[in-house]
């Protein structure tokens, strides 16, 4: 398999994870708005980040990793074992800490301001866990992938790429457009809309 090839496989996966920077990134921005008594962005913007969040990261991108990426790395080496049992245990904590987040948020819808920091400080960890998730993987895994990994494998992950459900094109999950959903977070954060455009 060649060099190209590759590069295409992995680079779906590095563009993943930049518009997931950027739209994490925009929620923490957004929370901070909220305590600075400027003008945030509608909450609906907020929501529309967390619904995507929950859509397509948890139910596209880490079971990606963990079905085809992870496992044909175990299959190769167990040298990165617990890396990878780590890993693997953070794609169900983040589900848990979005989960949190959500709940922060209605708090506040109700609440207001009295429960702004938890909201804020709930956000903050969780940007940062995200963070350091994708580091982990961007610096270990995906360099181990390269050093390990057979045509055989690279042929299995491109096709499982290719079937995926891409939110920024025309495919749709349970028939809704995540698309849709991805432009209207572009449209009100201009941070995010520069991931969206850096294919």
């Amino acid at each position: 398999m060649t060099d190209t090839t590759r590069r295409a496989a992995l680079h779906v996966i590095r563009l993943d994870h930049k518009r997931l920077a950027a739209v994490t990134t925009a929620m923490l921005d957004f929370v901070r708005m909220l305590g600075e008594g400027g003008s945030p962005p509608d909450p609906i913007v907020l929501r529309a980040m967390l619904y995507y969040i929950r859509e397509y990261p948890e139910q596209f991108h880490h079971p990606m990793e963990d079905r085809f990426l992870f496992t044909a790395l175990r299959s190769r080496t167990d040298d990165f074992d617990d890396v990878l049992d780590e890993l693997q245990c953070e794609h169900i904590e983040g589900d848990v800490r979005l989960r949190n987040l959500e709940h922060a948020l209605t708090r506040f819808e109700l609440k207001g301001e009295a429960v702004l920091l938890g909201l804020r400080t709930l956000m903050e960890q969780y940007v940062d866990f995200c963070a350091n998730h994708r580091r982990v993987e961007e610096t270990v895994i995906i360099p181990a992938a390269e050093r390990f990994l057979t045509d055989a494998d690279w042929a299995c992950l491109d096709t499982a790429l290719e079937r995926r459900l891409d939110p920024f094109g025309e495919a749709t999950f349970e028939g809704e457009s995540l698309a849709s959903l991805y432009r209207l977070i572009a449209n009100a954060v201009p941070a995010v809309a520069e991931a969206h455009h850096d294919a």
